[in-house]
């Protein structure tokens, strides 16, 4: 007997949100040997639309809740969509941290739809003017702390996304975490006023790269003297999480949306979730999914009716999302800092390929942490894409890749007691190694933070003397 619990998402406010989804997995379960009885599906109902409301404050809510449910061996499997990831996720990591003061219910299989792990684009407008008038117009509120998890490169989301990078794998420990996700928006639901929800790379809300949890935490940091600018990468991997991108599938909508219209793509993939039973089972199902989304990639021409015109092509290279975090040596952050991305030797930044920054966002709490969205196809070098209608006729011709990449750092204090110098990637690096097709990674770039002697300094000088415009001196060592 399976107990099994749905957790949607943000601002939510009827369980429509789940679709078709629980009664065609269920019905479709027998006929795979999953027992799930009509009382063993639950519906979570959570408030996302409040201010006050913090996703610690719903991960209690949760906690609580599953304390209410009579549970088969005391375990259950949970499907999400959207911030439910993240909600769950958080959940675990309470568990973990927390024993005495959560639950000791065991989740067996998280199958996360559509999961904004590293938050959307969409979270930052989410919490402007306009959507605040849309929402109280609807007579509920944005939902301002959880948009504040959700948005890019959000201290919370990166501090859940790292504990995961470094931690253990949960396949080892009988706990399986599955992502799957759509691989375009719905275009229908297109919104003129917002790009982002028709944006290449994403379901029209989440990226891929933001919902996939195989990703890399690096450092670039000196590893030499005081006075070298030289950073040095070093990078971690996640533990492997599998991963299946639901072709034609968009993040909601009753047409194309991963969860509300139930394509049968999903039901499949969940039901061979479901039947994982060990490590060496969810292995071959993370192999088997990669497999499949590489068949995926090598068919990346969409083409968008538009009416009586000729239909508007969509090239699916693989993207990839660069949090950078800007900090130095004593933790402060380096607000109004340039970052620079070069190409070849001797760097150059006019040798990055044309095309391969898509967006870049700064979060509006943290602005030295800064989302980097790169086209991975056009930085690896891609081959000549041909029309599918049409193989003589070139959509796009061949780019070669001008690897390898490097950044310079300029800080906004090149001078004073206290400042910054301008620093870069060591050219044996190449910051192209640090990413993956469909995957984020964390790139925390610490600089040396000069100090210089005129900070402090010691006088056998009895006379009054005044130190009030003080000589900077040497930096010290």
């Amino acid at each position: 007997m399976t107990t099994l619990v749905f957790v949607h998402g943000w601002s939510v406010t009827n369980t429509s949100t789940y679709g078709l989804l629980p009664q065609r997995l269920q019905a479709q379960a027998a006929s795979a040997g999953i027992a799930l009885a009509v009382a063993d599906i639950w519906l979570s109902e959570y408030v996302s639309f409040d201010d006050v409301v913090t996703m610690a404050d719903v991960v209690r809510g949760f906690d609580h809740a599953l304390r209410d449910l009579h549970l088969h061996d005391a375990s259950f499997v949970c499907i999400t969509h959207s911030t439910g990831g993240p909600v769950v996720r958080e959940w675990l990591r309470a568990q973990r941290e927390r024993p005495h003061a959560f639950s000791t219910i065991r989740l067996t299989h998280l199958m996360m739809l559509a999961p904004a792990n590293f938050g959307s684009a969409l979270a930052q407008l989410g919490k402007g003017v306009l959507s605040r008038l849309r929402a109280w117009a609807g007579g509920v509120e944005p939902g301002q702390r959880i948009l504040d998890w959700l948005e890019l490169g959000s201290s919370e989301s990166l501090s859940l996304n790292l504990d995961h990078i470094h931690g253990d794998d949960a396949a080892e420990r009988g706990q399986f975490l599955f992502v799957l996700t759509g691989d375009r928006p719905d275009r229908s639901l297109y919104d003129h006023i917002n790009s982002y929800t028709g944006e290449d790379g994403s379901d029209g809300v989440v990226r891929i790269a933001a919902a996939n949890l195989n990703a890399r935490h690096a450092v670039l940091a000196r590893q030499g003297s005081s006075n070298d600018a030289t950073l040095a990468i070093n990078a971690t991997v996640a533990p492997r999480t599998a991963f299946k991108l639901i072709p034609g599938a968009a993040h909601s909508g009753l047409g194309q949306g991963v969860m509300a219209a139930a394509p049968q793509a999903t039901v499949d993939a969940l039901l061979r979730c479901l039947q994982v039973r060990d490590v060496g089972g969810y292995h071959q199902l993370c192999d088997a999914f990669d497999a499949q989304n590489a068949q995926r990639d090598a068919e990346r021409v969409e083409k968008e009716p538009v009416g009586p015109f000729s239909p508007r092509v969509h090239i699916h290279d693989p993207r990839s999302m660069l949090v950078v975090r800007l900090t130095d040596e004593a933790g402060e952050p380096l607000l109004g800092a340039r970052w620079l991305f070069e190409a070849g030797l001797p760097p150059n930044p006019d040798w990055m390929p044309q095309g391969f920054m898509l967006d870049r966002q700064a979060n509006s709490r943290q602005g030295h942490v800064i989302t980097f969205f790169l086209n991975h196809g056009l930085l690896a070098g891609t081959a000549r894409v041909a029309d599918p209608d049409n193989s003589r006729r070139t959509l796009r011709a061949a780019m070669s890749g001008h690897r390898p990449y490097s950044a310079t750092i300029e800080p906004a204090d090149l001078a004073g007691l206290v400042h910054h110098a301008i620093a870069s990637s060591a050219s044996s690096d190449d910051l192209f190694l640090i990413l993956a097709p469909h995957q984020t990674t964390v790139l925390d770039v610490v600089l040396p933070r000069h100090v210089r002697e005129g900070v402090f300094r010691l006088s056998q000088q009895r006379e009054p003397e005044d130190f009030s415009h003080p000589v900077a001196g040497d930096v010290i060592p």
